[in-house]
């Protein structure tokens, strides 16, 4: 008699799901505090929100994101316990930048076969950014995909729900002629425009293993470096009414400039002073490598700014010396004006469907 096909024999280990979900659980519960309801386990993830009765209108701020190709540097390293920090990286600090607290947070993994361990170092990773964020990771779902996904590639999403006060909510109306644009120091390049820097790299032939003299260590580490996660240092900055903070940017996919424009209101520009940082080595390998103009450069990777904080002009020395007392290297870019209408390549006016204000790249790159 012929055996029945199992669940098994197709590619789906259930008994591996529940090791890595064994695995990961007190990485996961060391970020719940005391408003997660119910611990580890249950369909959906509950998180007591009595607190929202001492708002005067509270306003619900939700986002998704990925980490796009950068999981195929993990995956060829095999190293997977900082993707996660990219993850809640490019989730939570989208919310933070209207003011908003990140409450709450779940995962998802996909994969063509669950190694228990493998999928544990990933939800560590998210728990352990998750603490730094000051964000509960309530809930997630791994899901093995024989035939869709080679046995080991991944690929990971997450969402977060967090809560401002209306009237503290941040944003272009808030932002005035005068204004002062600052930066803060990303770690690296983030986790986005990998697909530029893969082709870069394929190019020229460089193995992840290779040591790069500019980066003192090897190319894959370097490539692999954790998205710095601000969320927390921006809400305490929002806080200190003496920065009196108006807006914030978070630089992701497209650059500086556009996702600056983004929350700039119609009518005033924002200078950057490309001068007044030093690109990292990361970015300047990338771009001699591939020979990349630095046109397509600053419209894919951030180049060494990874959030931008939009600040009134009486305000920018407060919120200098407080990034500082929080450890986050942050400089003036420049100031925000009325916006002349002017056009031009170094001109960037309103991006990904928002009509907003304008923002004019100066000078040149310090490598």
């Amino acid at each position: 008699m012929t055996e029945g096909i199992t669940y098994a024999a197709a590619g789906v280990d259930t008994a591996a799901g529940d090791r890595a979900v064994e695995l990961m659980k007190s990485a996961v519960a060391r970020t719940h505090g005391p408003n997660v309801v119910g611990g580890f386990g249950g369909f959906a993830g509950l998180f007591d929100v009595s607190m929202l009765k001492g708002y005067d209108r509270p306003l619900l701020a939700s986002s998704t994101d990925g980490v796009g190709t950068k999981v195929a540097i993990a995956q060829a390293l095999d190293i997977h316990d900082t993707i996660g920090f990219d993850l809640v990286g490019m989730v939570v600090d989208d919310i933070v930048v209207c003011g908003a607290e990140p409450l709450v947070m779940t995962d998802y993994i996909a994969t063509g076969k669950v190694v228990p361990e493998r999928i544990a170092d990933i939800v560590r990773g998210i728990a352990a950014a998750c603490e730094v964020a000051g964000t509960a990771l309530v809930g997630g779902e791994t899901a093995e995909h024989p035939g869709l996904l080679k046995a080991d590639e991944y690929d990971v999403a997450g969402a977060a729900v967090g809560v401002v006060e209306a009237s503290a909510l941040l944003g272009p109306e808030k932002v005035r002629e005068g204004d002062v644009v600052i930066a803060m120091a990303s770690s690296g390049l983030h986790s986005n425009g990998f697909s530029l820097v893969r082709a870069v790299i394929n190019h020229a032939g460089w193995t992840l293993e290779r040591e790069v003299e500019e980066f003192s260590r090897t190319l894959g580490e370097e490539l692999l470096e954790p998205t710095r996660v601000y969320a927390s240092d921006c809400l305490a900055l929002a806080r200190d009414e003496a920065s009196q903070v108006h807006a914030f940017s978070h630089v992701t996919g497209g650059g500086l400039a556009a996702n600056l424009a983004r929350v700039l209101p119609t009518g005033l520009s924002a200078s950057v002073d490309r001068g007044s940082w030093a690109v990292p080595a990361v970015f300047d390998v990338v771009r001699g490598l591939g020979q990349v103009p630095w046109s397509d450069l600053e419209n894919t990777l951030n180049l060494g700014v990874g959030m931008v904080a939009v600040v009134g002009a009486d305000g920018a020395d407060a919120a200098l010396a407080k990034l500082a007392s929080l450890g986050l290297p942050a400089w003036v870019l420049g100031t925000v004006t009325a916006d002349d209408g002017a056009q031009g390549a170094d001109i960037t006016r309103g991006s990904k469907g928002v009509d907003g204000g304008a923002v004019r790249l100066t000078g040149e790159y310090r490598v």
